[in-house]
């Protein structure tokens, strides 16, 4: 298969408007087996158009090439005692490709990943400011900019966000950021089963304390040296804020250990990443959406049908590892109608992912949406076409 590898944006829209064929757009190929396999003679990837080509501290914005990875991003902002509010994570283990490059934040935000923290900061895609994309025709094209209110008509930074490359080869974006917290501390809560733990996670998401995670483990995992089954209360602030609210928080839920300093960011990069799922390779991977109070019946289900199951978001994500059978991927579509709720396919061999829906059909009016949008940006189908339907 081709590569072709540019350093400038430029090159990119002179690859994509010269490209005869379909290309499969990615970063450093990190969610390459995320959704449905992309059919294509040539591969284009960002990971050479990196960089940070903005960062305005006292303004809480920063500016990158797509290609930047997270790492970098990551310790530049912690340069100024930030951070990205979204809290992306970094999925390669979860992947099956543990030694790969890091993701880039190209490669997030088209997938428009988030972790722990989006129960309290938005999806990354509301962070996104501004963004720089190459459409499927070649063109350069922009939307948004460089401050906190910026968009009038359609929003080009929420569409882009979530689109897998099948609108656009992202080549930069400014995100919103946030100070990082002096102090995090974390409420540990043993739970019997789910549905205390989520009447833990919920009573903590309603309090007045500004929980900023809520996760659980349940038996047979562990993170940071921590096993379950237990419930994950986050706080973060000044430490004199901390230490005033956890007494309280832990009240309020009836005990619990107190963690703290390294061990509890562990914890939480643990989670953010899915560590504790440790699919085996021969194993797919889902992630389900869905309101709280369905994850003790979404769990009951999944586990009956082979799947192990991390719990973020208060419940409101589930992460299910399972036999990569079509069996056990309609389990998990039932699950999430039965919820309420969406899925998504996130790792499986290809036979699998190519024979399914990766993710949930959209409703007729939804989908001549969508096509007038791909065939707006895309017209000749030559962005990752099928990455996530069929004929898209």
């Amino acid at each position: 298969m081709t590569l072709h590898a540019p350093g400038t944006e430029e090159a990119v829209a002179e690859i994509v408007a010269a490209a005869t064929a379909p290309l499969a757009i990615e970063g450093n190929g990190t969610k390459r087996g995320m959704l449905r396999p992309v059919q294509a003679a040539a591969t284009l990837t960002t990971r050479n158009l990196s960089g940070i080509t903005l960062h305005r501290p006292t303004e809480l914005v920063i500016s990158a090439r797509a290609g930047t990875t997270l790492p970098d991003l990551e310790a530049a902002l912690a340069e100024h005692d930030q951070h990205l509010i979204a809290e992306p994570p970094d999925l390669r283990s979860l992947m099956g490709v543990p030694d790969a490059p890091p993701p880039t934040i190209g490669g997030l935000v088209a997938a428009n990943l988030s972790g722990p923290r989006r129960i309290a900061g938005f999806a990354l895609r509301d962070n996104v400011l501004g963004i720089r994309f190459v459409n499927g025709t070649g063109e350069v094209l922009r939307s948004g900019g460089r401050v906190h209110k910026n968009v009038t008509g359609l929003d080009l930074c929420k569409l882009l966000s979530g689109s897998h490359g099948t609108l656009g080869v992202i080549t930069e974006v400014t995100l919103k950021v946030g100070p990082r917290s002096e102090h995090t501390a974390t409420l540990v809560v043993p739970v019997a089963n789910e549905a205390a733990g989520i009447a833990a996670l919920s009573a903590g998401l309603t309090s007045p304390y500004g929980v900023t995670g809520a996760a659980m483990l349940p038996a047979g995992m562990a993170a940071a040296g921590i096993a379950g089954p237990a419930a994950f209360l986050r706080l973060e602030d000044f430490s004199e804020s901390v230490a005033y609210r956890m007494p309280r928080l832990r009240g309020l839920v009836g005990g619990g250990d107190v963690i703290g300093g390294d061990t509890s960011r562990a914890l939480w990069r643990a989670i953010r990443d899915a560590d504790p799922l440790s699919p085996a390779p021969e194993e797919a991977v889902w992630r389900l959406s869905l309101r709280p109070s369905e994850a003790p019946a979404a769990a009951r289900a999944l586990r009956a049908a082979g799947g192990r199951l991390l719990l973020d978001w208060g419940g409101g994500l589930v992460w299910v590892a399972g036999p990569a059978t079509e069996a056990t991927h309609a389990a998990v579509i039932t699950a999430a109608a039965a919820s309420g709720g969406t899925f998504a396919l996130f790792r499986a061999p290809d036979s699998l992912r190519a024979a399914v829906s990766v993710i949930p059909d959209e409703v007729p009016p939804l989908a001549a949406l969508t096509a007038r949008i791909k065939s707006a940006l895309d017209p000749d189908r030559r962005l990752n076409p099928g990455r996530m339907r069929a004929g898209l």
